[in-house]
């Protein structure tokens, strides 16, 4: 069963090649690995050069932003099942390996999350972070989130929800989830840590710039669901489908606590 993986970087060459080592030092022997850099000036693709020989796929060329680069990327991808890394991220050993067996053993999963570490700079864990269980009126209400680095999704899913809309340059994970959910895919979790991602103030969710552009993706989903776009602005109202989304999980639910975080 192959995997495809796809890095979309841009001017991250600080933690660029720990990123790619983490995938091409996987020991899965199937993975095919796409690299996209839409113009990087900063050293990145003299680095992503000094692995031309690990990566399958390199693109160099210009892109309209960080979901656009991802479909060209998936668009050369050739395995069954696929997943993206952000080129400040990082695979956990044997992530890939988990993943493929979990896929093998559940056929009718189209989508797979596990959790995630949080860590600084310099690679030092601060924290955790969890997937919850996926429904798409629960991440309209801001209820549920997957946790992007250890998201894997069989290739077909991707095709049915149409790839990533790349006039989002601020959620284009989670609308991808969204469009999964809406085409009737399903989607599963493993209680596994897969992935870090990585906290500095030049990422988009340190930062929190382009929030406002987020808000309005999730009024466009809202419509869809057919759902009053003022609900989603309702604390209380996100509290309710936080509290229903937390008791139909309770396995889920018991880790976050004792990992110190609900």
């Amino acid at each position: 069963m192959k995997v495809s993986i796809v890095t979309i970087s841009y001017n991250q060459a600080r933690f660029l090649e720990e990123t790619i080592r983490s995938v091409i030092e996987q020991d899965y022997p199937e993975i095919e690995y796409i690299v996209v850099d839409p113009g990087s000036t900063d050293g990145s693709r003299e680095i992503i050069e000094r692995y031309r020989d690990r990566i399958d796929h390199i693109i160099f060329e210009p892109d309209e932003g960080p979901a656009d680069g991802l479909n060209k990327g998936f668009a050369k991808a050739t395995g069954e099942i696929f997943g993206f890394l952000n080129a400040d991220d990082l695979l956990l050993p044997g992530a890939v390996r988990r993943v493929v067996d979990y896929f093998r053993r559940y056929p009718e999963i189209d989508v797979v999350s596990g959790h995630g570490y949080k860590i600084d700079s310099a690679g030092n864990i601060i924290g955790k972070t969890y997937s919850h269980r996926f429904r798409p009126r629960d991440y309209v209400f801001g209820a549920c989130v997957l946790v992007q680095q250890s998201t894997f999704f069989r290739n077909s899913a991707f095709r049915q929800a149409g790839g990533f809309n790349k006039g989002n340059r601020v959620s284009w994970d989670g609308e991808l989830w969204f469009d999964m959910g809406m085409a009737g895919c399903k989607f599963g979790r493993m209680h596994t840590f897969l992935s870090a991602f990585r906290m500095h103030p030049d990422s988009i969710t340190v930062s929190g710039r382009l929030s406002h552009l987020e808000k309005g993706i999730k009024e466009k989903m809202a419509k869809r669901l057919n759902i009053d776009v003022s609900a989603i602005e309702s604390r209380r109202i996100q509290l309710i489908h936080r509290f229903l989304n937390r008791a139909s999980d309770p396995a889920g639910t018991f880790l976050r606590l004792i990992g110190g975080y609900l």
